[in-house]
């Protein structure tokens, strides 16, 4: 039916917007998708539109096999990766995927972010993971379909739940972030820009920084998504 899924492109659109004015993303980088679970699609940005030529009607709508439901446009490069975590991870409701600077060089070296204080406990109590760079048969393959594998088998080896840490790291790549709709994608993709810019300034203040220790991991992140979680700001 035309105009069925014109809430859907919307909200996409407007979280894609709102990438573009956080400055996670540069000329035609980064995506942003939102999924409609009662009908098993999704909605994503074009690829290769400059975020200043976007319209809602330019998202183009897929399901979680990649087929194109409604659209006219090429969708993202990355459409494969969103939708082997729709398909997997069945909690989230949006993904997002930037190219921000300190993200990506904490994910070009490799490393994971330690919780080195209350900003980053505030959000989650894990370090934020870094997958290891993919394997030559994973990339020989459908590179984007398999980046999907390389986060679920990153989240599977180190026992982590996608509802709990809402970002990760791709070695020699860049960030992925989800959460309950394409507006908390965004929101974790900023959330994860800063932590890293934060986590490497302070490594180049005090390169041996402690982590944060555990009594003030767990008071700051229950006081914001605990049983009795009172703290806002």
């Amino acid at each position: 039916m035309a105009g069925s899924h014109d809430a859907l492109k919307n909200e996409c659109y407007q979280a894609n917007m709102e990438l573009n004015a956080l400055g996670l993303v540069i000329h035609t980088f980064g995506n942003v998708s939102a999924a409609d679970r009662d009908r098993g699609i999704f909605a994503i940005k074009p690829s290769g539109v400059p975020y200043d030529q976007l319209r809602p009607e330019d998202m183009v709508v897929v399901d979680y096999d990649s087929k194109v439901v409604e659209g006219k446009l090429r969708p993202s490069s990355d459409t494969a990766t969103h939708a082997f975590l729709y398909k997997n991870w069945e909690g989230i409701g949006g993904i997002a995927h930037t190219h921000s600077t300190y993200s990506v060089a904490w994910a070009q070296a490799q490393q994971d972010i330690p919780v080195f204080g209350t900003t980053h406990a505030d959000h989650l109590t894990r370090d934020i993971p870094c997958a290891p760079p993919m394997a030559d048969h994973l990339i020989a393959g459908d590179y984007e379909h398999n980046t999907g594998i390389q986060i679920l088998e990153c989240f599977r080896e180190r026992k982590l739940s996608p509802e709990e840490v809402e970002m990760v790291l791709i070695g020699n790549h860049g960030p992925f972030c989800w959460g309950r709709d394409a507006a908390g994608a965004v929101y974790n993709s900023k959330v994860l820009e800063t932590v890293a810019q934060m986590a490497y300034l302070t490594l180049q203040i005090n390169p041996g920084a402690p982590r944060l220790k555990e009594a003030l991991i767990k008071k700051h992140y229950n006081r914001k998504h605990g049983d009795d979680a009172y703290y806002g700001q």
